[in-house]
């Protein structure tokens, strides 16, 4: 009985609408995107235990009233893109690693254990409207 309170309370789990980059295009449409709303950007190594439990951690926090649109790179199968990201922005690779962009320019990134849901939305929140 007591389990079953805990859980009901509990907010439903909802899935991370994902857009795939996979190509120099993506990432062109990715800063065309910045302009209308911050898009995050989560550089995920389908290799990487740390990895796949920042991204575990993301998607269990994530909420469709997220203050930003979600992009997905596959580090391993699209390394030139993430070569891309490092060159166009000038943010040294991590993985995994999430950056917030704007206007065509990252204002906020962070790596490994420290990527946070709800960091992230009250970030990209901070710069909706500047």
């Amino acid at each position: 009985m007591v389990f079953s309170k805990i859980f009901a309370s509990q907010e439903e789990q909802v899935p991370v609408p994902w857009k795939r980059l996979t190509g120099p295009a993506d990432l062109q449409e990715v800063e065309k995107q910045s302009f209308e709303r911050p898009v995050l950007v989560f550089k995920h190594s389908t290799r990487c235990s740390i990895s796949s439990m920042s991204l575990d951690r993301f998607e269990r926090s994530y909420r469709s009233e997220a203050p930003f649109d979600v992009y997905f790179l596959d580090l391993i199968a699209h390394r030139d893109v993430s070569n891309l990201i490092a060159e166009k922005f000038a943010i040294r690779h991590e993985s995994p690693q999430v950056i917030l962009i704007k206007d065509g320019k990252p204002f906020y990134d962070t790596s490994h254990m420290a990527i946070n849901y709800q960091e992230l939305a009250m970030e990209a929140n901070k710069n909706i409207g500047n």
